[in-house]
């Protein structure tokens, strides 16, 4: 027994409890505590079964995931979990696992170990570990199959790594018995119950596979669903092996979950799985900082972003008031709003109620009535800087003192928005990405009097919107966009000298991209990133090259998918297809500007486009815009479509070398030049020290 293990007697019923806060993980000295405990308790003569639960909210929420790091860098051993878990199988008595919270990952191989196993009715358990690109590396891949009197439920779990809740579980034979009330009490009177009746080892049935197409099936869903990754299909190989005997099934998990824990693929997610807890610290917000409870919101402007906004507020159960200039304008917004929760019904998402419930939490108006009650009001007119400070100036009038005045602005001066008030601490940039109810990222933009509360509100505002804040320093297009200008930038100068559309779209694609660079710009609308340029041509250098082919297919009409054609042809299903109007036009572009075309390989593209990100990504935590390099990388995975089995823009950058990668840039400053390549400080100083970003 240790501390973080613990056991006691309940008459003839020995209780095992884990005590390892917050989320109960197998960190070291827990899976050793518990066979520890299960000995002690076998070896109790009065003892006529075993009860093994999790103090606090849950069972085993997983494995210690620091653990995989120090293994593959070779500074710790690991626990061999799978002995440990046959160990607790081996039990002369028998075992009940009683489940609550989450019993995710090892805890549920933990849990598949017991002969039994009961659940509370809010209880989940899952094999997630392909979302960190491993594989269940316990024999999950090879109980759960057996376990399971549904296989392809097992498959999926394994593949897919989705949880399922406590009646699913029970209608899978995942569970004996889901436990009303208390569960501890419940799980007793069950151990009672099956204490002398004998019990079979999961190891030692057989997996029923009633339909040999599953792995045809999921096979080709995970190439569909998770492309590019290679965890759901190396889980998917693992569960084709329970057919095998379990030894030999466990002895192949074991290699593809080694081969998985080494891949730069496994390293990727793990970053990312941690960044997205590290970059909710700032280091200059204290966790004392107080904050502003937010009760009420208003939200101006109905559009795709205002609307989607005020859908974030009225999801979190935010009273939200939604303003337009126009009945034109607003009851289209509100349309938008309503189809959006009718499809959610439609898919069984929530139900009915709930969407009414949500629908009367949204105040449709076109005065600035209520707006002095709100606790923050987040602006989302389209990207004019007159129109955005006339509006600020208005909320200055009317908000009440302590009000959060936030802009949705993706590129202006947060400063320059702030100054059209009396009080600049208050205002702050709430970048949320399209569609703004769906994508995750929250870009919080800091301007130079914003205050520490104002900040740690919108941090603590981001997650109860389910959304991942990452704060961001003011500057033209602060982080994500300042970044996607290049990228855009490289993508458009490469059409004009020769890569055809297809090609700069499917080599982004193919390296892991949601979608190509140029496909992206019609997709977000060509006219919009006209607009933008408009408002930022005084900040433009004279005789600097500029991409010239998006503002030729603005003046033709040719605005993306809204119109059917931009740098692609779109069908009524939005699906693309090359155009040789637009070859045209490019090469109509190139000749007037003097540009030699050539045929250009699928590698400068991506080098091209990854590195000029990666490179203008440096010059942005030289000037303190980001605060840590894994920031930039969280922005990037859930605003942009970055793959997020390559880690992120620096990450991917670390994994390639940064000598190399600095090696490229000066290439390419030697061919295109200085303004656009030359190489950050930071970037040569981490390559001289052989260093990384995200070290």
């Amino acid at each position: 027994m240790n501390e973080l293990v613990k056991l006691s007697v309940h008459s003839d019923i020995a209780v095992v409890t884990i005590d390892n806060p917050p989320v109960n993980a197998l960190s070291p000295g827990v899976p050793e505590g518990l066979a520890a405990c299960i000995a002690d308790a076998v070896a109790n003569p009065a003892t006529t079964a075993i009860v093994v639960i999790g103090a606090g909210t849950t069972f085993i929420a997983g494995a210690d995931i620091r653990e995989f790091g120090k293994v593959v860098a070779g500074t710790t051993k690991p626990v061999d979990l799978p002995a440990i878990i046959r160990s607790i199988e081996d039990s002369p008595l028998p075992v009940v696992m009683a489940l609550h919270g989450t019993a995710f990952g090892g805890g549920f191989e933990v849990a598949m170990g017991g002969h039994y196993r009961v659940i509370a009715p809010a209880g989940k358990i899952g094999q997630p570990e392909v979302k960190i690109g491993l594989i269940p590396g316990a024999a999950g891949t090879q109980r759960l199959p057996r376990l399971a009197t549904d296989f392809a439920v097992a498959a999926r779990m394994c593949v897919f790594g989705e949880p399922i809740g406590a009646k699913a579980a029970l209608a899978a034979g995942l569970v004996d018995r889901i436990i009303d009330g208390d569960l501890l009490e419940g799980a007793l009177a069950f151990a009672r119950e099956i204490a002398s009746q004998p019990f079979v080892k999961i190891r030692e049935r057989e997996a029923i596979i009633s339909d040999p197409t599953i792995f045809h099936q999921l096979h080709t869903e995970a190439t569909r669903t998770r492309r590019g990754q290679e965890a759901p299909l190396a889980a998917l190989e693992s569960v084709r092996n329970s057919s095998l005997p379990f030894d030999e099934g466990c002895r192949l998990e074991r290699e593809i979950f080694v081969r998985c824990l080494h891949n730069t693929q496994s390293k990727s997610l793990i970053h990312a799985f941690f960044g997205e807890r590290t970059v909710a610290k700032i280091p200059d917000i204290p966790k004392e900082t107080p904050t502003t409870t937010i009760r009420r919101a208003a939200v101006i402007g109905a559009g795709t972003m205002g609307g989607g906004i005020a859908m974030n507020y009225a999801n979190a159960g935010i009273p939200v008031i939604l303003r337009e200039t126009t009945q034109e304008a607003l009851d289209k917004g509100l349309g938008i709003i309503r189809k959006n929760y009718a499809n959610s019904v439609k898919k069984g998402r929530f139900s009915q109620e709930e969407m009414d419930r949500r629908m009367a939490l949204i105040t449709p108006q076109l005065t600035w009535d209520g707006f002095e009650h709100a606790d923050i009001i987040c602006e989302a007119v389209f990207e004019s800087l007159a129109l955005k400070k006339e509006i600020f100036a208005t909320l200055d009038a009317i908000a009440k003192p302590d009000c959060i005045l936030a802009t949705n602005t993706s590129t202006l001066d947060i400063d320059e928005i702030a100054s059209a008030t009396k009080r600049p601490e208050a205002v702050i940039g709430h970048h949320f990405f399209s569609p703004a109810n769906v994508m995750r990222l929250l870009e919080i933009v800091r301007g130079k009097a914003t205050s520490k509360t104002v900040i740690a509100t919108s941090m603590a505002l981001a997650k109860k919107l389910g959304k991942i804040g990452v704060l961001a320093g003011n500057c033209r297009g602060f982080i994500g966009n300042r970044m996607v200008h290049v990228y855009l930038r490289e993508a458009q100068f490469l059409a004009e000298e020769g890569g055809t559309v297809e090609d700069i779209n499917s080599t982004l694609y193919d390296f892991g991209m949601a979608m190509g660079p140029l496909a992206m710009t019609d997709l977000a609308g060509i006219d919009v990133g006209w607009r933008i340029r408009q408002e930022s041509k005084h900040l433009e250098k004279s005789g600097v090259r500029r991409p010239l082919i998006s503002d030729r297919l603005y003046e033709a009409g040719r605005w993306g998918q809204k119109t059917g054609a931009g740098f692609s042809k779109y069908d009524e299903n939005r699906t693309p297809s090359a155009d040789p109007e637009v070859v045209r036009l490019i090469e109509e572009v190139a000749a007037a500007a003097g540009i030699t075309r050539r045929q250009i390989s699928r590698e400068e593209i991506l080098d091209r486009c990854m590195f000029a990100m990666v490179n203008e990504a440096a010059k942005i935590l030289e000037e303190g815009i980001a605060i840590r390099a894994v920031d930039i990388d969280i922005i990037y995975l859930n605003g942009y479509g970055f793959p997020a089995w390559r880690g992120g823009p620096m990450f991917y950058a670390d994994t390639v070398g940064l000598d190399k990668v600095l090696a490229r840039v000066e290439e390419f400053e030697k061919v295109h030049g200085s303004e656009f390549w030359a190489p950050a400080d930071l970037l040569r100083q981490l390559a001289a020290a052989g260093k990384k970003f995200t070290a």
